[in-house]
């Protein structure tokens, strides 16, 4: 996508071509790649039009709340209003990557026990703080029943312990899918903590399972051009993602799957189900595998914001893995993890 991050056409944003936010949307389309997080730190102040030193506590605060809607009419590489289309060549690209990645094995799976830890960089919980949830985001243990399109999650943070339920609906109003959030035992209400999580929680199967989470689902796919990632031939497919990330009815995804050995070495997805995130697109690079039951896993993971500026966001590790432990719903629902979901995952 690399070059669409970069792009400045297309940027139209009430108030004409020397409105601060268009600064900033083509002062970040110039800095691309390279940008670092005291630099977009910098960017996202100096653009402001009353800018002080004094109020820069201030100003930090406010961009979590208006930068990215601000600035979602710049160039996405991943539009929304494009109508879904499949092609037969994408959708065997698709499935040729499942397969490098242990289709066959991953459909004997009833469920899946894996633990993470990692870094928040930088900046990224001032942009995206009901996302990133850094008081409890840390290290995480997490429960996948595929079969059911269920995704638990235990966090432990510096305010305490999060858990989430998620279960996936049909992107209908009707069903668009269950969340559930506690806080240190206490149970959330808030919609919008609840929308943030089902996001997270939907984005973590897909960022662990890349094309085994999408080819089962009857998804439109299109191949749709070439380009390296960290140094490696990839086709891009792009597929339509419906149900989306979370309680939204569609997101898109494009899938950059290796020309050598197939295996998918990004994968770079809207976020459409949260106001605060809503015309953003970022990108997962999976960097080191290891193939465990007959699984293709990505051990070390990295995240970046591509659009509608460039900022990294989080670095990831699996530290434990383990599956088919028999647990179902029941073991899962709560505001801990019990029975045969309980114990840790084995260490990797």
């Amino acid at each position: 996508m690399l070059t669409g991050g970069r792009q400045t056409r297309g940027c139209r944003v009430k108030g004409g071509p020397k409105t601060p936010t268009v600064q900033l949307c083509r002062t970040a389309a110039r800095l691309g790649s390279h940008t670092k997080p005291p630099n977009a730190r910098r960017m996202l102040i100096a653009m402001s039009p009353s800018f002080d030193p004094t109020r820069r506590r201030l100003l930090l605060g406010a961009a979590s709340l208006s930068a990215v809607p601000a600035l979602i009419g710049c160039s996405t590489p991943l539009p929304m209003t494009q109508a879904p289309r499949s092609s037969a060549l994408g959708q065997r690209r698709l499935l040729d990557s499942a397969q490098a990645h242990g289709l066959e094995a991953y459909r004997t799976l009833t469920d899946i026990n894996v633990a993470y830890d990692g870094q928040w960089r930088p900046l990224i919980g001032r942009i995206q703080p009901l996302v990133v949830d850094a008081g409890y985001r840390g290290p995480s243990e997490e429960r996948l029943l595929p079969r059911l399109g269920i995704n638990a999650q235990a966090y432990r943070g510096p305010l305490g312990r999060k858990q989430v339920l998620w279960q996936r609906g049909d992107g209908s109003r009707e069903r668009p899918g269950e969340s559930a959030v506690w806080f240190n035992g206490q149970p959330s209400r808030d919609r919008a903590v609840l929308d943030a999580s089902a996001l997270v929680a939907e984005a973590y199967g897909l960022f662990l399972l890349g094309p085994l989470w999408l080819v089962d689902r009857g998804l439109a796919a299109e191949l749709n051009g070439t380009e390296r990632v960290n140094g490696r031939a990839c086709d891009v497919v792009d597929v339509w993602m419906r149900p989306g990330l979370g309680r939204v009815g569609l997101d898109r995804v494009a899938v950059c799957i290796d020309r050598d050995d197939n295996v998918t070495r990004r994968v770079r997805f809207t976020l459409e189900a949260t106001p605060s995130t809503r015309g953003a697109v970022a990108e997962t690079d999976s960097l080191e595998h290891q193939r465990r039951f007959g699984v293709l896993w990505p051990t070390r993971s990295y995240e970046e914001v591509v659009h509608p500026f460039r900022l990294p966001a989080h670095d990831w590790h699996i530290t434990g893995l383990d599956v088919n432990r028999g647990h179902g719903l029941a073991e899962l629902s709560g505001p801990e993890f019990s029975g045969a979901a309980a114990a840790p995952a084995a260490k990797l």
